[in-house]
């Protein structure tokens, strides 16, 4: 008969396969869309492993991937009491405003324009060259820190 760990790994080996199946087979659409690009894994990601010993940099790529940054638009959803607006007063705080054309981060954005020269979301949330870019910016700029 099997040992235990040989049908921990087989019953492992499943739940991965449909796990990745299920993701497939899925629409990418939403909010999360453009970060939803990668496919799923049990294993720990790159980025995680890089940023070992610096939590608050790799919470914030986690909030700013998954849409719940410290930005008006998240506020807008959850946190309504909170003001919206960007201090550069040009704009609704969002991920896409602070990422692509905030001034108050353009001395930062060299690297994520290196990804992705327009700044295209899917290329900076849902790619590992662009998360890595992404991390890099969050950790040189403090965006998305709540102030």
């Amino acid at each position: 008969s099997p040992s235990q760990q040989a049908l921990l790994s087989a019953v492992t080996k499943l739940a991965s396969q449909s796990w990745l199946r299920f993701w497939k087979n899925s629409p990418k659409t939403g909010f999360f869309a453009p970060s939803n690009r990668m496919a799923p894994s049990l294993k720990l990601t790159k980025h995680f492993r890089e940023l070992h010993g610096k939590r608050e940099v790799y919470g914030r790529l986690v909030q700013c991937r998954t849409g719940h940054c410290f930005a008006g638009e998240y506020y807008s959803r959850f946190v309504p009491q909170e003001d919206i607006q960007c201090p550069c007063i040009e704009h609704l705080q969002s991920q896409e405003h602070i990422i692509r054309d905030c001034p108050r981060y353009d001395g930062h954005r060299e690297g994520l324009h290196k990804v992705s020269r327009d700044l295209y979301l899917p290329d900076i949330l849902g790619t590992t060259e662009g998360i890595g870019a992404l991390a890099s910016f969050l950790e040189k700029s403090g965006a998305f820190t709540k102030s």
